[in-house]
């Protein structure tokens, strides 16, 4: 249904006047070769980004996140990142990830959302070589690279080639397929219409929102001004109708998505449009500019100069439109930032909200590098939950009522309901392509995860059920164990700390310092072991149950020290999980 649409819109013209010369116009064939190599164009560029993201997209992360410290870096990095991934929207996610974590502000964010839209042109630039020749020459050398190779290195770099190979494939096949077009009246006809810079832009941002994709858009209209079929300034309106189109895109990715992310995809609408209904009045200076800088063919004529000038006077009018664009509005990211907070405003969050998983983006999935960071950041909002519950066990077990240890209870709900989103995620990570090191890193952020489960439980059942025994032979912890048992708590709150910091930064220190601190979970067991034992030969009432919940507390804690020691190990690298250090 996508790759009819085009053809459809081509057609056009022919349905809505009166023939001439149908009769030499196959539309079958016609309609066979533009949906046939359309598809070809859309696999191919959907390979060649998957290929970019695998091979490079953690390291597309990492540079994103760093070199973000002000607006022009900022920009520059979108646009790097967007050109290596070949998706703006991949970028958007990861940048509303960074500002959920608190990592990146909204007004650092929108320099990285604008210079994204940079970073899109690059396709275009790729697609106005003519180079559909080598396009099967392409093919083979990526079937070559990948179908032998055993590294997933390789096999993703064959891939990415094979996949370019396709695009200038199916370009080339679209492009045959619309010869018969180029002595139709009537399609020639209403190709003179687009030049309507609203109509151009109608048409350029309705098939944008369909296939969503902007650089299928250009590359399909660089193909079209290939065959001789379309002028500079229609192209142009189209390329601007695709800037417009995209933002639906934008749009639809936020559903059920935090309020940041909402904000990113405004920031995006209000960008585009406003870039679009500043250059519509200008399409025809921009035209003389390009056409200006860009090479000539002035040895042709008529429509074969077109067909030979109109590419990359289109891919250069796209770039240079959103490079001044990004300039012109970059002064203004701060402005752009309170207005989208105007515009989506917080609202209160309800208990039930709070629970929801911050950082599981379904659009990272087809990236396994980036969707296992985004992994780590949700383990990190699991690990906030069970550390505010640790914190709040202890009082509530020692002298807490009945209502403060049926909420201690209750906190471990959502602890078990981000577990079970967080194991979900990881399973669907697991059905994508993945290279032995990955593997291995989602095996140890899902032992991770389970470990947080497990001392939720612990918490839960064990230290809750013993401050109801507390409760039920009114037993009262004196001061002097109540300390024994604050210091126990305060050690084994300090390795929870490291654990999570050696999970979500991958800090072999942090693992370190946690594996160091066995010796004082010992010695300190052993020092309340023989507190215990003084106190329990003290004449005092219930000291047989009170020996019982305080020893009960204290080997429980230690229990959360031995999953904090487990959960550290998932920074390590190459070392057994199961292996007590």
């Amino acid at each position: 249904m996508l790759e009819a649409f085009w053809g459809s819109s081509v057609l056009l013209a022919a349905a809505s006047l009166p023939p001439s010369n149908s009769s030499d116009l196959q539309v079958f064939p016609l309609l066979m070769g533009l949906a046939g190599g359309l598809a070809l164009f859309l696999f191919g560029m959907e390979q060649l980004a998957d290929a970019l993201k695998a091979v490079a997209g953690e390291r597309m992360r990492s540079i994103l996140s760093k070199l973000t410290t002000n607006r022009v870096t900022g920009a520059l990095t979108g646009a790097f990142v967007t050109a290596v991934i070949q998706s703006s929207s991949v970028t958007t996610v990861l940048v509303v990830g960074f500002i959920t974590a608190g990592l990146m502000s909204m007004s650092q964010s929108i320099g990285v959302i604008m210079g994204a839209n940079i970073g899109t042109t690059i396709t275009a630039q790729i697609i106005a070589f003519k180079v559909t020749k080598y396009a099967l020459l392409l093919i083979a050398v990526g079937f070559a690279l990948m179908y032998p190779a055993k590294r997933e290195r390789r096999r993703q770099q064959g891939a990415g080639i094979m996949g370019l190979g396709l695009i200038f494939f199916g370009m080339g096949v679209m492009s045959s397929a619309m010869e018969p077009l180029r002595s139709y009246q009537p399609f020639l006809d209403w190709m003179i219409r687009l030049e309507n810079p609203l109509l151009g832009i109608l048409v350029g941002a309705l098939f944008t929102a369909l296939v969503q994709s902007s650089s299928a858009t250009t590359g399909i209209v660089i193909v079209m001004a290939s065959g001789g079929l379309i002028s500079l300034p229609a192209g142009i309106a189209l390329a601007f109708g695709s800037n417009v189109g995209t933002c639906v895109t934008a749009l639809l990715a936020t559903i059920g998505r935090p309020r940041e992310a909402l904000r990113a995809a405004v920031v995006h609408v209000l960008f585009n449009v406003a870039g679009v209904l500043i250059w519509v009045g200008f399409i025809d200076q921009l035209a003389a500019f390009v056409t200006a800088i860009s090479p000539q063919a002035k040895e042709l004529a008529g429509s074969a100069r077109l067909a030979a000038e109109a590419p990359r006077q289109i891919a250069n009018a796209h770039t240079a439109f959103n490079v001044a664009n990004t300039v012109l509005f970059l002064g203004f990211a701060a402005w752009f930032a309170r207005l989208a907070e105007w515009l989506v405003p917080d609202r209160p969050i309800e208990e039930e909200q709070l629970v929801q998983a911050k950082y599981l983006d379904q659009e990272l999935l087809s990236t396994p590098s980036l969707a296992l960071d985004r992994v780590r950041l949700e383990i990190l909002h699991m690990g906030d939950r069970t550390r505010k519950m640790f914190v709040a066990a202890l009082p509530a077990v020692l002298h807490g009522e009945q209502e403060e240890l049926e909420e201690l209870a209750a906190m471990d709900d959502a602890v078990d309901e981000l577990h079970g989103k967080v194991i979900t995620y990881l399973g669907q990570i697991s059905q994508q392509s993945l290279t032995e090191g990955q593997t291995e890193e989602l095996t140890r952020l899902m032992a991770a995860a389970n470990d947080l489960e497990n001392i939720g439980d612990l918490i839960e059942t064990n230290l809750v059920t013993l401050g109801l025994r507390r409760r039920k032979q009114q037993v009262v912890v004196s001061d002097a164990t109540r300390k024994v048992i604050e210091e126990f708590h305060a050690v084994v709150a300090r390795a929870f700390d490291a654990a999570m910091s050696a999970v979500t930064t991958k800090s072999v220190e942090a693992r370190q310092v946690v594996a160091a601190m066995k010796q004082e979970i010992n010695r300190l067991a052993e020092s309340a072991a023989l507190h215990e034992a003084r106190r329990l030969v003290a004449e005092e009432p219930n000291r047989l149950p009170a020996y019982t919940v305080e020893m009960g507390v204290l080997e429980n804690l230690k229990r959360i020290y031995y999953f904090t020691k487990r959960m550290a190990r998932a920074a390590a690298p190459g070392e057994n999980l199961t292996r007590d250090a």
